[in-house]
């Protein structure tokens, strides 16, 4: 279908009158073959004259303008979507301007940070994160991208009338109104195991990367690294405990060639500024004293994290002396000491 909308518009359609005009109104006003017309009508017979329509603002359909078009290049392409939130990040979404981050359900303490951090990282450097507002991995990286005031992205498995798990009832209206959800399920749908396996190949086709943060040797995310490894789709991977069942599948990624990722300094360094990076201008050397001018430069040199040596180095000042001023910095939380001796910025 996606491909007719410029045909459509072409002659003064839009997709509403694509979507609701009878066949016989179709054919008056567009000069296609008769077997095109029967194969629209058979696409909207399937599902029902008018899905939804109702509140139009929540359903696209593949004639609309803002329609993805990366879906369309897909083996089972959704056949409408329904979305609450920011229309604006659909255009990240449909250029492949956005990270996947998945896991499990059942993560470590270490999984679930890890996720924190990649969506805090991915959100401050500009990049809109995708995944499924599950229980574990999910709901971490939703949470953190939420946190860094990022665009988290949940592609459901149920219709945007459901809350599953239903805790996560404010997870998702802070999503919906910060960022975007995405579900190819109607409202009222009943809810069924297969459709949450069912959406992760909606993630991986909306994505530009995939990031596999931990799961066992049966689970969503793993299908979402072979979909992914499918399409070309680079895929990440976090190292997890060897002797923990929830890593298994995870490692065994890592054993086939995945990428190893050890931090999400590194992921935001490979990828460079996403699409939602915001620009801010840098105050004047004039207009600040010496000391807060220092202070600047040196959580600027530290904003991916920074070891004392690398510091140093860039700063071309004595370890000493910044091991001093980033003690004092610490004491008043401006600057954290994490794990491998880096320091950074402390979240905000």
């Amino acid at each position: 279908m996606s491909h007719l909308r410029a045909v459509a518009r072409d002659h003064g359609i839009g997709p509403e009158a694509l979507w609701s005009w009878p066949e016989p109104r179709l054919a008056e006003a567009l000069p296609w073959p008769r077997p095109v017309l029967q194969a629209v009508e058979r696409y909207r017979s399937h599902l029902g004259r008018h899905p939804d329509l109702t509140v139009p603002r929540e359903v696209l359909l593949p004639c609309d303008d803002a329609w993805p078009v990366r879906l369309d290049r897909m083996a089972q392409p959704p056949k409408l979507l329904f979305r609450r939130g920011r229309l604006d990040l659909l255009d990240c979404l449909t250029s492949g301007q956005a990270v996947a981050v998945v896991g499990t359900r059942s993560a470590s303490p270490h999984g679930i940070r890890m996720a924190e951090d990649l969506g805090h990282a991915l959100a401050r450097s500009g990049w809109p994160v995708i995944s499924g507002l599950a229980e574990g991995i999910d709901a971490a990286v939703h949470g953190g991208c939420l946190q860094a005031d990022g665009a988290p992205v949940a592609v459901l498995g149920t219709g945007l009338d459901r809350v599953y798990p239903r805790h996560h009832d404010a997870l998702q209206k802070a999503v919906a109104q910060q960022g975007l959800l995405i579900s190819e399920r109607s409202s009222g749908e009943p809810v069924q195991r297969g459709h949450f396996a069912h959406r992760n190949r909606l993630i991986v086709a909306l994505a530009s990367a995939l990031v596999v943060v931990e799961c066992p040797e049966r689970s969503g995310a793993l299908i979402s690294a072979r979909l992914a490894e499918q399409r070309s789709c680079p895929v990440w991977v976090v190292p997890g405990d060897a002797l923990r069942w929830s890593a298994r599948g995870s490692n065994a990624l890592l054993q086939n060639q995945a990428a190893p990722l050890l931090s999400a300094e590194a992921l935001v360094r490979h990828l460079g500024p996403g699409p939602l990076l915001r620009h801010e201008p840098e105050p004047l050397p004039s207009q600040l004293n010496p000391e807060r001018a220092e202070q600047i430069e040196l959580l600027q040199a530290m904003a991916s994290g920074a070891s004392l040596e690398d510091l140093s180095s860039r700063l071309r000042q004595s370890p000493a002396a910044l091991a001093r001023r980033l003690l004092e910095m610490e004491r008043h939380g401006r600057v954290v000491c994490e794990s491998g001796y880096l320091w950074r910025p402390c979240r905000r």
